[in-house]
């Protein structure tokens, strides 16, 4: 007993000397907001603050350290 194929469905035709290139909304969206925030930061760095450790995790993690060092 023969089993039906599927058929790939046809392509549509390219418009005359074009290429059809479609990207998705967050294709362009995306590179924009991280150049947006880029330079947001360049221009006002006070705003981008380091991150504090807690005194308490950091000398937890030097334990460990000490504790798998040997």
């Amino acid at each position: 007993m023969s089993t039906p194929t599927q058929t790939r469905p046809r392509p549509r035709p390219l418009p005359r000397g074009g290429v059809d290139i479609r990207l998705p909304w967050w294709a362009l969206v995306l590179p924009i907001l991280a150049f947006v925030l880029l330079l947001a930061l360049i221009i006002n760095p006070s705003e981008a603050h380091a991150a504090t450790a807690d005194p308490a995790l950091t000398h937890l993690l030097e334990q460990l350290r000490h504790l798998f060092g040997r």
